[in-house]
C-alpha cells in the first residue's frame, strides 16, 4: 500500500545547530531515499516563499507567505511502499523532523 509521509517541520528548529550537525540531518534524510520502500519525495522552499489563494464571495485573493503563524511548517513529504501502517509509521519515526519538534503525518493514498 503507498503511504504520504507529510513532514512538518517547527520553525527554528535548526538554529544553533553547528554545521556538522545539519549535515548529519541532512545525511540521514538522504538515506531514508535511498531505501527500498521509497517511492520519492521532495523539500518545500520556505513557508516565507508561499503564495496562499483563496476564493471569496467569487473573488480570487492572494496573499505572499503562510497564512497564519504556527507550530508547524509543511516542509515536505516522502511518497512511500508499505506492507502496511506499521511499515509506513517505522519509515515515519526515522525522519529528523519528528525528533526535533516537528512531526509527520503518515496518510494511505487514495488507489486508482
Amino acid at each position: 500500500m503507498r503511504y504520504a509521509l507529510l513532514i512538518n517541520e517547527r520553525p527554528g528548529a535548526y538554529d544553533g545547530l553547528t554545521a556538522d550537525e545539519r549535515a548529519a540531518i541532512t545525511a540521514e534524510y538522504v538515506a531514508l531515499m535511498k531505501d527500498e520502500r521509497m517511492i520519492g519525495g521532495e523539500r518545500l522552499q520556505p513557508a516565507e516563499t508561499a503564495t496562499t489563494v483563496r476564493i471569496q464571495g467569487g473573488r480570487t485573493l492572494m496573499t505572499d507567505g503562510p497564512f497564519a503563524d504556527t507550530k508547524e511548517i509543511f516542509g515536505g513529504f516522502y511518497i512511500v511502499e508499505a506492507e502496511d501502517l506499521d511499515d509506513a509509521l517505522e519509515l515515519a519515526a526515522r525522519v529528523p523532523a519528528a525528533r526535533l519538534g516537528g512531526s509527520v503525518e503518515v496518510r494511505p493514498l487514495v488507489e486508482r
